[in-house]
């Protein structure tokens, strides 16, 4: 799976973070990065969801 964050569009609101914390967290910044080792979703159920949680669609979620 591939997961991009847009970084130019996310505005830090967090809402992928609390969705699945296992692949996503907030760097110094308060913006979206992803969590070292889980720069493919780990298999996280919830990386979808994640992605639909962000304010701004900042965050793709792709296969391969």
């Amino acid at each position: 799976m591939h997961i991009d964050i847009d970084k130019d569009t996310c505005i830090g609101a967090g809402q992928c973070a609390l969705s699945a914390p296992n692949v996503f967290t907030q760097d110094d910044d308060g913006f979206s990065t992803l969590v070292p080792g889980h720069e493919d979703g780990g298999g996280d159920p919830m990386i979808r969801e994640a992605a639909r949680a962000c304010p701004v669609g900042a965050i793709a979620v792709s296969e391969g």
